[in-house]
């Protein structure tokens, strides 16, 4: 049981490896969005703070990757102790909170209902409003304006640039979703693979000796234990 448990943690280990990813930003003010993969231990809570202004908005979605139930507990608690959201063993989940106060808002993740499996999870935390807004974009009131610009305003263009950094950034937000959704679904086929290949072994070890025992009950049937004397 105990080597059964830890290649199930080594297993758990290699695909956190494969899947976790470094965010590496370029652009030029400090990131609030935010996503992490993380090995949850059985019986365990684990909490993450993720620091916001007020009157912005915040989306967190959240996977269970891989664990046996693929089920974990789920709360977004504000800065002043007020539970915001509640998840009670589920798989995974999509919420949007408008944030009333500024501070550091608590995302807990709870397995400790689960005493022997640990649990696999993807969490994304994306903040919109005002204080989200990408880095750069302040800088542009400090350039000197000009009456024309090539026939250009720039207002114009630091809206068209805002726009294509905001849907940039919404492709990586979904293609790291989609990751995540990839691995919990190999992980799945994966787990369905070893438990068919063990019955279907199972089955033909059971019909093996079902047949030999068929023939050798046939052949005693048909035996001839009488001895004639002559």
């Amino acid at each position: 049981m105990v080597c059964a448990d830890s290649a199930v943690s080594a297993e758990l280990c290699l695909l956190a490896c494969l899947i976790l990813t470094v965010d590496l930003t370029l652009g030029l003010g400090p990131k609030k969005d935010m996503e992490f993969t993380f090995l949850l231990s059985a019986g365990s809570t684990e909490c993450f703070y993720q620091t916001t202004a007020k009157n912005d908005s915040m989306e967190v979605e959240y996977q269970v990757i891989a664990g046996s139930g693929l089920d974990v507990g789920f709360a977004l608690i504000s800065p002043s102790g007020y539970r915001l959201v509640s998840d009670f063993r589920r798989s995974d989940g999509i919420h949007m909170v408008d944030l009333t106060e500024g501070g550091d808002y608590r995302l807990c993740f709870d397995n400790s209902f689960s005493k022997l499996s640990e649990k696999m999870v993807f969490f994304e935390v994306i903040i919109n409003g005002q204080s989200s807004a990408g880095g750069g974009q302040n800088e542009w009131a400090d350039v000197a304006t000009t009456e024309s610009m090539l026939e250009y305003k720039l207002e114009d263009i630091k809206t068209r640039m805002d726009s294509v950094y905001q849907h940039l950034e919404r492709s990586r937000q979904v293609l790291t979703v989609l990751r995540a959704l990839e691995a919990r679904d190999r992980y799945l086929l994966e787990d369905n693979l070893w438990q068919v290949s063990f019955w279907s072994c199972l089955n033909l070890l059971v019909m093996l000796t079902v047949a030999v025992t068929q023939i050798y009950t046939l052949q005693r049937l048909f035996d001839d234990t009488k001895r004639v004397c002559t």
